[in-house]
């Protein structure tokens, strides 16, 4: 079994190290060749499966208590707890996967804590099937670097190279892995190289892995301070790990727009340039998708014209246009959506804002795609999301407080775009079950400030404190998990969206060109057209007639198609295929 050549360790801060192994002492000696770093001593000190370590750092003053490794590959005591040395090797059978690009793909998140009563791989491996069946083509896995306790989302990672050990730890990642390969089944990681997590960060105690400022969610990263190209490396180093030995197909970069980056080569290039190494060795596609409200075409504009070249990024602005319009809302950010025009605007562009005035962030805002060099299937859509539910007070989902009729349109729509579709786990079923933001903080004074800080953010927003579920108690976290024991409307709710995504494969809806979407609309209906195949929409809650027509394709429910006209129900949607012109 492989496992690292030696201890070692980046410590630029410490005057002296040592390394505790299996509960016996060696000192540690500075590495002329590499600044900043230090070896165990004697040489034959080599790392052993099995074996826990942790470090003992000098200060000039004090000696630190037993620290773990940074580069922690598992951390089966939890992240105060010594690291384990674990070897890279795995019994792969997946030799026959050849990978997917991300065009024409089905993209399923779900959270590994939460998505089975097991909490576990082994629980998302036991549902692959299901997921086939769905028709989806790729998991997209929540964070799961280690955290303090057994709950949390997974954004309060401190590990980057390590995997949450109640969830299986680094096998049993790989054994997930492997089995979605052999499903036919893409397997895509959501990281977060933006800050680290409150419990059990001792990083800063090593060297410069932070610098001044605060994201929200802690520390910024340093990516381009004194001492940043070893944290870039500690970054690279972890995305090829995922890409090349634990056989990932893609990375989801949580709040990109949150990286401090300020050198004349992004880090967000650099990790694309690994996946474009890791593809090219392996001869399997690597997908980087990133997160940003920015509106920046630079996210995925090609390098050769000044891009960061992503494979893709989320785009909430779909989202809002459509939940404004379904649900009515328009508090705090929404505050910029919720007409028809912005929906139809939004779909024939893909930004909302493409230098536009935002009332929420009151300034002006992005900037336009490049409509004939970025296809749209390069923008990442979805109805809701983990954020998009957890960050409301109660952590509602959309199929708790909308009709069945409506959450099929909200689907239709995605599932109708040119854009790359994504669900959240259990909304194929509206699901009942909220999804809340929760943690297990070791510390009560942590979990307190959590708490504190969830109660006054939602104030702002002009949520009561009592709407808002404890963060750190139990059974917060217990009211997210999935109940898998669905009822005849639920059923019916998941023969719509298997419908749905193989319509949207029949009819080849992943287009290169977003222009290939023609959208009109009236005052209270949308209609998506494309050469063979249009969607007639009712965002209203009185009927409506569409001027378009043709042939019913497919419904939620029973609207009357004429060969030129289409009479909607409230919330109903059509799938048509239009009428060939007659010949004369």
């Amino acid at each position: 079994m492989s496992t690292p050549a030696r201890f070692e360790i980046w410590a630029p801060y410490a005057h002296q190290a040592r390394i505790t192994v299996d509960g016996a002492e060696f000192g540690m000696v500075r590495d002329d060749a590499r600044e900043g770093w230090w070896y165990a001593e004697p040489a034959d000190i080599t790392p052993t499966a099995g074996q826990r370590y942790s470090f003992v750092l000098f200060d000039g003053t004090n000696w630190t208590k037993p620290l773990p490794d940074p580069r922690s590959r598992a951390q089966p005591e939890g992240v105060h707890g010594p690291s384990e040395v674990v070897p890279t090797d795995f019994a792969w059978s997946d030799d026959a996967w050849r990978g997917r690009e991300l065009r024409g793909q089905v993209i399923y998140e779900l959270h590994v804590g939460t998505f089975t009563a097991a909490g576990s791989f082994a629980g998302v491996a036991e549902k692959l099937d299901y997921l086939v069946s769905l028709g989806v083509t790729a998991i997209e896995i929540m964070p799961v670097q280690p955290f303090g306790g057994t709950r949390n989302w997974g954004y309060d990672g401190v590990d980057w190279f390590a995997v949450q050990h109640s969830y299986g730890g680094p096998t049993g990642l790989k054994k997930l892995v492997d089995a979605a390969h052999n499903a036919g089944l893409a397997v895509f990681l959501d990281v977060v190289y933006n800050h680290f997590g409150p419990d059990g960060n001792y990083n800063g105690l090593f060297g410069p892995y932070t610098t001044s400022g605060n994201t929200g969610w802690g520390d910024v990263v340093n990516i381009s301070g004194p001492g940043s190209d070893e944290v870039r490396a500690y970054i690279l180093d972890a995305v090829r790990q995922w890409l090349d030995e634990f056989h990932i197909d893609g990375l989801r970069l949580d709040a990109i727009h949150s990286y401090d980056d300020r050198l004349a080569y992004s880090i967000m290039e650099e990790i694309r340039a690994v996946a474009d190494s890791v593809a090219a060795d392996t001869g399997v596609p690597r997908i980087i998708i990133g997160e940003s409200d920015l509106n920046d075409p630079r996210i995925i504009n090609d390098e050769s014209v000044g891009g960061y070249g992503l494979s893709a990024q989320w785009v909430d602005d779909v989202h809002h246009s459509i939940h404004t319009l379904v649900s009515g809302e328009r508090g705090a950010y929404y505050v910029d959506y919720g007409t028809i025009e912005i929906l139809a605007d939004t779909l024939s562009h893909g930004y909302r804002f493409r230098g536009d005035y935002s009332i929420y962030r009151r300034r002006h805002h992005g900037r336009p795609l490049d409509m004939g060099a970025v296809a749209p299937w390069r923008l990442i859509a979805y109805t809701t999301t983990h954020d998009q539910t957890g960050n409301r007070a109660k952590g509602d989902r959309p199929s708790q407080n909308l009709t069945p009729t409506q959450l099929a349109l909200k689907a239709a729509v995605v599932l109708f775009s040119p854009f790359t579709p994504m669900l959240f786990m259990g909304e194929e079923f509206a699901a009942r079950t909220p999804f809340p933001f929760f943690v297990s903080h070791t510390s009560d004074e942590l979990n307190r400030l959590t708490r504190h800080g969830r109660f006054e953010e939602f104030s702002r927003l002009g949520w009561r404190p009592e709407d808002v579920p404890d963060p750190a108690d139990v059974r917060t976290f217990e009211s997210a998990q999935l109940v898998w024991d669905v009822d005849e409307d639920q059923d019916e709710m998941f023969e719509t969206y298997q419908a749905l995504i193989g319509l949207r494969e029949q009819y080849r809806l992943a287009r290169d060109d977003l222009r290939d979407l023609h959208v009109e609309h009236g005052e209270q209906w949308l209609a998506m057209r494309y050469d063979t195949i249009l969607l007639a929409a009712n965002f209203s809650d009185a009927p409506v007639r569409v001027p378009v027509g043709g042939e019913l394709v497919y419904s939620f429910s029973a609207p009357q198609v004429g060969p030129e006209e289409t009479a909607l129900g409230p919330w109903e949607f059509a799938i048509i295929e239009p009428q060939a012109p007659r010949r004369t």
